[in-house]
């Protein structure tokens, strides 16, 4: 009898559970120093953030919000990094081929708070919001860390130029 309502349970619970990770979102490690000092302030510790997923489909995304990609370098890693420009946005680059850059439409231009710490659009470029996969909210661990995770641009890193369309999200 309690095996019955074990599967039972399971057979209910399985699907929803794949369904709330794939489309309201999961817990993650930050891995490197590349987002320090909002991500992994101290080098031995490791946070954990809760990544939300929904919204992310429709390319919900807003100049400093954190968010987690696809590597456009490699496809078999998943990255992190702060949104500084947007589809029309001109910005400023740090060391990329051209000093200022124009986002293309689609895309978005991305970057490490650790400056000259992370592999980011600096070094390949624009990267389409379709690796986008989803947006850190909030540190979840270490309990003392824990914390949302405000939406905030440094102002050195602003774009130049804005693109006209300043609503919430770019389709």
């Amino acid at each position: 009898m309690a095996f019955r309502f074990f599967g039972k349970s399971l057979l209910y619970a399985l699907p929803l559970g794949v369904t709330f990770l794939d489309c309201v979102g999961y817990v993650a490690r930050v891995d490197g120093i590349s987002m320090q000092p909002a991500l992994n302030p101290v080098p031995d510790e490791k946070d954990y953030v809760f990544l939300l997923r929904w919204g992310t489909h429709n390319s919900q995304v807003e100049r400093g919000d954190i968010i987690s990609l696809i590597s456009p370098k490699d496809p078999a890693q998943k990255i992190i990094k702060r949104v500084v420009g947007l589809q029309g946005d001109v910005v400023s680059t740090l060391g990329y081929k051209h000093e200022i850059v124009r986002v293309p439409e689609g895309h978005c231009w991305v970057e490490g708070d650790h400056t000259g710490h992370s592999m980011d659009s600096n070094t390949f470029g624009p990267v389409a919001l379709g690796l986008m996969s989803a947006r850190a909210v909030a540190i979840v661990w270490p309990p003392e860390r824990w914390r949302k995770l405000e939406n905030e641009l440094p102002r050195r890193r602003r774009p130049i130029q804005a693109s006209k369309n300043t609503s919430n999200y770019y389709n």
